[in-house]
């Protein structure tokens, strides 16, 4: 990821409850931060969130998938197992 110094940056507008605006600039200025990057840092840091929750999904799905095929394998050979096996002796 480039830093943002490195990348285009665009101007977007959006609107805010007033109480939301307050709890925003109080939390900016507290961490010694423009709004503009506590807003930016906070929208990097939720779509960073978003993509794990996203992968943890699609690797509890190949997991479940691959589970799902190895039971089809291990059925398939259930009766095989002891095929080859010495007899034992007492």
């Amino acid at each position: 990821m480039l830093s943002t110094t490195q990348q285009e940056k665009v101007r977007i507008n959006i609107q805010l409850p007033a109480e939301i605006k307050k709890k925003l600039f109080k939390a900016s200025s507290q961490q010694g931060k423009k709004v503009s990057a506590f807003v930016r840092e906070s929208i990097e840091e939720k779509l960073i969130q978003l993509d794990r929750l996203d992968f943890e999904e699609r690797m509890k799905a190949a997991y479940k998938d691959l589970a799902e095929e190895n039971i089809n394998i291990s059925e398939d050979f259930k009766f095989s197992d002891a095929e080859n096996l010495p007899e034992a002796t007492p």
